[in-house]
């Protein structure tokens, strides 16, 4: 398969979901539905460990990414982008903290980490406040289409 998700912490999360809502992001940055996406689910700990060697930063996060090939997104009309997008690691645990410090359901701020990462994988960032907002407004316009088609609205 394609998108490729292993679950290593003691959190049970929604695996089809995560790949449903990864499928779709990668369907809106017209990616070839059979390129190669690895999803990792991790606990805290294990995540610190990835934050601190990656990103020099302390503590765990919500998510990383790492890409692979490099993709860039595609055009509508042109053919699908097509490759290895890389790694993504989520870590529930910081996520169901975070999701309800904000006052989100625990599966919304999964979706929404999903989509951040692919969107992290083909090249958007938000260190910028022009990145911040290209990429915030596709993530929600994303996230909107897949709630819609998902009927989860």
């Amino acid at each position: 398969m394609p998108i490729e998700l292993t679950n290593e912490s003691s959190h049970t999360v929604d695996e089809q979901r995560l790949i449903n809502v990864a499928q779709a992001a990668m369907n809106a940055m017209f990616i070839d539905p059979a390129s190669e996406l690895s999803i990792s689910v991790v606990n805290d700990e294990v995540m610190e460990k990835l934050h601190v060697e990656w990103m020099d930063e302390p503590g765990p996060t919500d998510v990383l990414s790492f890409p692979m090939d490099e993709l860039l997104p595609g055009k509508a009309g042109q053919p699908l982008v097509s490759g290895m997008l890389g790694d993504i690691v989520i870590a529930p645990q910081f996520t169901a903290q975070q999701a309800s410090a904000a006052g989100r359901a625990f599966e919304d701020e999964l979706d929404l980490l999903m989509v951040h990462g692919v969107l992290h994988l083909l090249g958007f960032d938000h260190q910028e406040p022009d990145e911040h907002a290209v990429m915030f407004a596709l993530q929600d316009e994303i996230l909107a289409n897949f709630r819609s088609e998902a009927g989860t609205a």
